[in-house]
């Protein structure tokens, strides 16, 4: 999350509101999606938050390559006086349901690095920062990857991404997995240095019983469909947001 400081300020993420992640990950039923992956491409953004009640400014950047049926996307995230908080890096496959990933890598601010492998000849998801394992079944997703599988689908399918359709997958983090569901919500002029673009507006809400996390997430298809802003929300005020600022293609 991928993309962003989220993956620094949230350390767990609440499960499904009617399943615990491992019977659903167990009992689902695989969804294949149509995918269009989208050209590689160097993205930075302008970051501002509050954390804490404290304002908080920094930059990220997200490179994102493919080439044949690989692909890999890293992101770098930087806060002022602290410098650099985050390293994430996704590398994998392409396949009939699209992004395949093989291994996610994360090193937070002052914490050791962490990988969750997805091991296709086992067909299980393991984790160095914990004893969980997940069944693959094909589809399944990590939290750098998932927004990038997102654009995918878009790209395949743009007709269907109109307000309240909802697209799920199954996401792994650090130390475990569980479904995540997008909404779309609307489409809206968002402003950049880029200047306004149109985009489809994009929710993952927790579910009603949580106090999780809301991740709203602005794709603009003239751009590809890459995500011009990212907004993470907490119900105490707190938020992150990530404003594009510039695109370098390859």
């Amino acid at each position: 999350m991928t993309l962003s400081l989220f993956h620094f300020f949230t350390h767990t993420l609440v499960a499904c509101a009617i399943a615990t992640p491992v019977a659903y990950a167990q009992n689902r039923t695989p969804e294949k999606y149509k995918t269009n992956v989208p050209p590689s491409v160097d993205l930075s953004y302008a970051i501002r938050a509050k954390q804490q009640g404290i304002p908080v400014d920094g930059d990220g950047m997200v490179r994102w390559n493919t080439s044949g049926n690989t692909f890999s996307v890293s992101s770098e995230t930087r806060a002022m006086v602290v410098g650099k908080i985050l390293d994430a890096r996704t590398e994998g496959l392409i396949d009939e349901y699209g992004l395949a990933p093989n291994s996610f890598t994360e090193k937070r601010f002052r914490k050791e690095a962490t990988t969750t492998s997805f091991d296709r000849t086992s067909k299980t998801i393991r984790f160095t920062s914990s004893e969980h394992t997940y069944p693959i079944k094909g589809g399944e997703q990590d939290r750098n990857s998932a927004i990038w599988q997102l654009i995918s689908i878009a790209r395949a399918t743009p007709a269907k991404f109109k307000p309240g359709s909802e697209w799920s997958f199954f996401v792994a983090g650090q130390r475990d997995g569980e479904p995540w569901i997008f909404k779309v919500v609307k489409q809206e002029k968002i402003t950049t240095q880029n200047g306004e673009l149109n985009a489809v507006h994009i929710l993952r809400a927790p579910p009603p019983d949580s106090q999780g996390q809301h991740l709203d997430i602005w794709l603009a298809p003239s751009l590809e469909w890459y995500p011009v802003r990212l907004r993470f929300s907490d119900s105490n005020g707190d938020f992150i947001e990530q404003t594009l600022k510039e695109v370098r293609k390859k």
